[in-house]
């Protein structure tokens, strides 16, 4: 049976033998850039062929167990059959998810966390969220490499910028894109009174050297670099030396710090392949006629009106995603890095919007 896309499993079966073969081939790794990518291509391959041949078996199995409980008429099966029907389901969804995915999805994210209205408040919201990340980033098994975080004043963090690296991973977190809300009884107001703070939350793709030429310019003229001493607990590199990077693109006015390496060179390096990612989601935003200039421009307002996701623990428990309407009560849970059901509803409605407009456009 061909599903098409991602679903063509002779296509994919003849892809990863065709990226293996290549892969054995002398030469291969000279252009270590190119070679990446195509490794990068056959594991993607790989990884959906095998996800697919798990469920499909799977399914068979329960299949064949409902046949078999059928003839028997054993209602024990049965019901041991429904239960594992949900967790089929979820992982069908998944599937589904992934076939909805661009090339253009399948690389690495930057995450940038800035805290927006709220004060300490903010700051320590701001902290929360990048937590909650890298701990939906672990239980996908994506790596996490972080390249900036500056500590708030009394508490949290001014701002915080990390790499997500797996596959798909900015394909999934494009989805967080946006001004995030929480109300809670404030753990900083001595009366317990009731605070609503924002954080703005931008995912970018880490586009790599060889994906930029002919598609995002950035001129030397166009750049405002400044340098300065990393932040953090101390030791001797970081006292003496200033090896942090604050890159401003003066055209768009985006502004991204780096102080991950030791090195200033390496810092100003990762700087620009941020500043490549901010401009490459603008332009894909623009393309896709729904930029949203808030969500990635330091200069935009983080507060009342603009937030995709409001997260309440006060006076009640729910977390409601405003672009979807879906909503979850176990607000713990998802501050736990239980993301998925958000990102997957997002993924899934942006792709039945675009399916739709592709569909008036033909007919006119």
């Amino acid at each position: 049976m061909r599903w098409g896309g991602i679903f063509d499993l002779d296509t994919l079966r003849h892809d990863v033998d065709r990226l293996t073969n290549l892969s054995l081939g002398e030469g291969f790794w000279d252009d270590q850039d190119k070679a990446r990518k195509m490794m990068r291509e056959r594991a993607s391959a790989e990884e959906t062929l095998k996800e697919f041949e798990r469920v499909d078996g799977e399914a068979r199995d329960l299949l064949e167990l409902l046949e078999l409980a059928a003839s028997e008429r054993d209602e024990g099966v049965v019901a041991d059959v429904a239960e594992q029907i949900p967790s089929i389901e979820a992982e069908v969804r998944g599937l589904e998810l992934k076939r909805m995915l661009t090339p253009d999805d399948d690389t690495d994210a930057i995450v940038t966390i800035n805290p927006g209205a709220g004060g300490t408040e903010a700051q320590d919201w701001a902290d929360i969220l990048l937590r909650m990340y890298l701990r939906w980033c672990e239980r996908r098994g994506f790596k996490t490499e972080l390249l900036s975080k500056q500590p708030g004043d009394e508490a949290g963090i001014k701002d915080a910028t990390f790499v997500a690296r797996g596959t798909h991973a900015y394909g999934y977190l494009r989805a967080e894109n946006g001004v995030h809300r929480l109300i809670r009884i404030s753990p900083f107001d001595a009366n317990k009174r009731r605070h609503t703070s924002f954080a703005g939350v931008s995912v970018v793709p880490d586009l790599g050297e060889e994906l930029t030429e002919g598609e995002i310019e950035i001129r030397d003229e166009d750049l405002e670099v400044s340098t300065m001493r990393s932040g953090g607990a101390g030791g001797q590199h970081v006292n003496r030396t200033e090896s942090a990077v604050r890159m401003k693109h003066i055209p768009s006015g985006f502004t991204v710090r780096c102080e991950a390496e030791r090195s200033q060179h390496q810092n100003r390096d990762t700087a620009l392949k941020m500043l490549r990612g901010l401009l490459f989601e603008k332009a894909r935003r623009e393309r896709e006629q729904a930029f949203e200039e808030a969500f990635l421009n330091d200069r935009a307002d983080i507060a009342f009106g603009s937030q995709v996701r409001t997260y309440t623990l006060q006076p009640y428990t729910m977390v409601k995603d405003e672009r979807t309407d879906h909503k979850v009560t176990n607000a713990d849970a998802v501050l736990d890095g239980d993301l998925d059901e958000f990102i997957e509803t997002y993924l899934l409605l942006n792709a039945e919007k675009k399916k739709k407009k592709a569909g008036e456009a033909q007919e006119e």
